[in-house]
């Protein structure tokens, strides 16, 4: 498979995902102003929440495996701020296919921050495409960050590329709605026995009643 046939696909790939970015977005949205919209929302999230690992991870290994084959076979040479996203991703693909294995939701506490630093990055990089004069020494060597290598439908680049990815492991990661700590539920339980326990030694007669 040549470059550019890898490209097209990862573009592709590239505007599915912009896709699904705008439709979870505009759900979420949707879902604080109408109840209706609100409800559906939740259950589509919930049916959704056994695969949002898995996607999760699949989006970091797929956006991975490209930026090393772009590197390594196609001998596109990372920048500094390519580096800076290699390094936000590619502990990604450990850590939430460790979280598969375990069922741990628990990850994205530290995923998604690693995601959301990685994901500026990606902007901030795409942006330094267009506008080079936005370089305050970011890339003062080697080579230049405001290199395109290619651009798809006009606008997608390897950082937009890097993006979008980013953006869809916090979204899936956002999929499985928030629960209580286990401690919680078992405070809340002990609360409930000791509520309990009141009522009955109030209702228990006393020795004048008995």
């Amino acid at each position: 498979m040549d470059v550019t046939t890898v490209i097209s696909i990862y573009g592709l790939l590239a505007l599915v995902g912009i896709v699904v970015l705008a439709w979870f977005a505009l759900m979420a949205l949707a879902s604080f102003f109408a109840d209706s919209v609100a409800v559906g929302w939740a259950g589509i999230r919930e049916r959704l929440t056994p695969f949002a690992l898995t996607a999760a991870w699949g989006v970091a290994l797929l956006a991975a495996a490209g930026s090393l084959y772009f590197s390594e076979s196609a001998n596109y040479i990372p920048c500094t701020l390519c580096w800076y996203q290699r390094i936000a991703m590619y502990p990604l693909v450990l850590i939430l296919g460790i979280a598969i294995f375990r069922r741990d939701i628990g990850v994205r506490v530290y995923a998604i921050p690693l995601a959301a630093v990685g994901a500026a990055i990606a902007t901030y990089h795409w942006f330094l495409e267009r506008f080079p004069e936005l370089d305050y020494g970011a890339c003062s060597s080697g080579i230049p960050c405001t290199q395109k290598w290619f651009e798809e439908f006009g606008f997608i680049t390897l950082p937009f590329l890097a993006l979008v990815a980013f953006g869809l492991v916090i979204t899936f990661l956002l999929i499985p709605p928030l629960r209580r700590s286990s401690r919680e539920d078992e405070d809340e339980d002990e609360g409930d026995v000791d509520d309990e326990g009141e009522g009955e030694e109030a209702s228990a007669p006393g020795p004048d009643e008995a």
